[in-house]
């Protein structure tokens, strides 16, 4: 937990990420005043499932945020408003009365789908998917799991129907339980593979292919408006619930990424690239994905997105193997050594995301020798996560005619120095480094700020601060065979699982 200062009148930031939630209280000049962290288990079940209980996700969100009020030594009252931020395609099923979870809530690393994916791409539906949403066929996305909790949670599909099942992601499922109303704003809902991104609308069509009730979804609000206020009771006060982003779009936000040709990638679980396109959607021939950015009561921006599903969780990995004792390890033993000496760690555990989506791809770690130690596989894997940040900053860059003067970087796993540098080197380009590294939650108290009126679109960038550059040093002819091994590692990792399903 960390502390500074006393004044009144914040704004907090909820941020519900896939491991753990956090809350942050900022100040008038968007500086981090308190925060609190509290993690969130994850359940695997079945090979390739991943689960969490909806009901954690809530009592978490609400000791952290009782945590950081008391830490700065403040009331709820004291709040100018929250803004939410979210892991995004999770999604979750509660009886519209009640408010009780009618399942666990299936996150979107789930593979569950994967299945019913392909044959919807045998159908030859996948262009047209693409074409409506921005989005390939592919499990990571909403519509799927809501599908099977349809077809597997017994009576479900008859009270969708009656008017009596609500169904959201983890924003519309934090805006019920804290405020009472089942709503969503457009970077949520456009990750669902259900959502038009050009109409900003719900599309019968998809609703009609998945077999889905229009009135089990939520509305869907600009995200940067007033979405409601806390329930009475629930805090002592009823603070505004304002701005809502998905937690990519948030961190862009975060960033000061508001202008086309801007782009950042944030380090967390996984890996996510977005980069800032204006105002139309730009269709991606590089298997990255169109998504909005955000929207205003005038309108939405759009940005192209590419996801690696497993980036710092890789390092997690190798922490619960008790290959290294901490994350915060895995920067020493990675710069102990002068190179990988060929070896390289494919991190699908859970498939492959853009550009190449591979639900059936695996892990692997190749270029094992009896010289092999721990260090070599924690160089591994945090030089996997800027090889794959390399390959979707690239894959942008061909779908988008700009190519980025630099990268912004955030996420915890920025804070490792050898990552960073790396990444520079490997892309060629400067990386940035922000004041501010959870920038998730900066993303979603910049748009509780400007729903409230505190501050102006405009001052978005003057309220994000650099802390350091890092310049690329690498020869090019460095740069390309440490590539050529990462390509040639991946092409072994991809389609592992197909043969057994």
């Amino acid at each position: 937990m960390k502390t500074k200062g006393n004044a009144r009148g914040r704004l907090g930031a909820l941020d519900l990420g896939t491991t753990g939630v956090r809350f942050v209280l900022f100040d008038e000049t968007a500086h981090e005043v308190a925060s609190a962290y509290q993690e969130l288990p994850l359940a695997c079940p079945r090979p390739g499932w991943v689960e969490q209980h909806p009901e954690r996700m809530v009592e978490g969100a609400l000791a952290v945020l009782r945590a950081a009020l008391k830490s700065a030594g403040l009331r709820p009252q004291d709040l100018l408003g929250i803004g939410i931020t979210n892991q995004r395609e999770t999604v979750v099923a509660w009886d519209r009365k009640s408010g009780t979870p009618l399942a666990p809530a299936i996150v979107w690393q789930d593979r569950r789908t994967a299945a019913r994916c392909r044959k919807l791409a045998e159908q030859g539906l996948g262009p047209r998917v693409r074409e409506v949403t921005g989005l390939p066929l592919d499990p990571y996305f909403s519509a799927t799991k809501l599908e099977w909790l349809l077809r597997n949670v017994p009576g479900l599909r008859e009270g969708a129907r009656a008017g009596e099942v609500c169904f959201g992601t983890v924003d519309s499922w934090l805006l019920y339980k804290l405020g009472g109303v089942h709503a969503t704003d457009p970077s949520n809902a456009s990750r669902t593979m259900l959502f038009d991104l050009r109409r900003l609308a719900w599309s019968e069509e998809l609703l009609e292919l998945f077999a889905l009730p229009r009135g089990a979804l939520p509305e869907v609000r600009p995200s940067f408006s007033l979405f409601g206020t806390t329930k009475p009771g629930l805090l002592g006060a009823e603070v505004p619930l304002a701005g809502v982003l998905g937690d990519q779009q948030a961190a862009l936000l975060g960033q000061g990424c508001i202008s086309p040709g801007q782009g950042k990638v944030t380090w967390g679980t996984g890996a996510f690239l977005l980069v800032h396109t204006g105002d139309r959607p730009v269709e991606s021939g590089q298997g990255l994905i169109s998504t909005v950015a955000y929207s205003a009561p005038g309108g939405a921006s759009y940005a192209l997105e590419g996801s690696a599903f497993v980036a710092g969780a890789a390092v997690q990995f190798l922490r619960d193997l008790g290959l290294i004792s901490s994350s915060a390890e895995s920067e020493a033993l990675a710069a102990s050594l002068s190179g990988n000496e060929g070896v390289y760690f494919v991190p699908a555990l859970t498939g492959l995301g853009a550009p190449h989506w591979d639900p059936y791809a695996r892990g692997a770690i190749l270029g094992l020798t009896r010289g092999t130690t721990r260090a070599h596989l924690a160089r591994a894997a945090l030089e996997a996560i800027a090889y794959q940040t390399h390959d979707l900053v690239r894959a942008a860059e061909a779908d988008f005619p700009h190519r980025l003067p630099e990268l912004r970087v955030d996420g915890g796993a920025a804070r490792n120095e050898f990552l960073c540098q790396f990444q520079a080197d490997i892309l060629g380009v400067p990386v940035v480094r922000p004041q501010v590294l959870e920038t998730t939650a900066l993303g979603a108290a910049l748009a509780a700020g400007v729903s409230l009126g505190l501050w102006q679109f405009s001052d978005i960038p003057s309220l994000v601060r650099r802390e350091r550059t890092f310049q690329p040093h690498m020869s090019p002819s460095e740069r390309e065979q440490l590539l050529a091994g990462w390509h040639r590692a991946v092409e072994r990792a991809r389609g592992w699982a197909e043969g057994a399903r």
